[in-house]
């Protein structure tokens, strides 16, 4: 008698881990879940990571393409800002 008591405690033991790795919040479905929102997460990740690189490219295009325009209009018009003075020499 004391043999299947042991035996039926060990059954119902057996059976409480089995429910928590099938039903519990460390269960294998939950697992799989969690791993395709990773999967999903690391795409949108790259994706915005590929955005941002293409967004700092134009802003550095857009700075040297300004810098370009300022330097050709102090130099063949002359352009001072408000708060600069212009001082010019010649050689000889």
């Amino acid at each position: 008698m004391g043999m299947r008591v042991v035996n039926l405690l060990l059954a119902a033991l057996l059976l409480l881990v089995q429910a928590d790795l099938w039903l519990g919040r460390s269960s294998l479905p939950h697992v799989w879940t969690l791993r395709g929102e990773l999967e999903q997460q690391s795409r949108d990740n790259d994706s915005a990571r590929l955005r941002n690189e293409q967004l700092q490219a134009e802003v550095a295009d857009l700075r040297a393409g300004l810098e370009m325009v300022e330097e050709k209009a102090r130099a063949e018009l002359g352009m001072v800002k408000p708060d600069e003075v212009l001082v010019q020499y010649t050689r000889r």
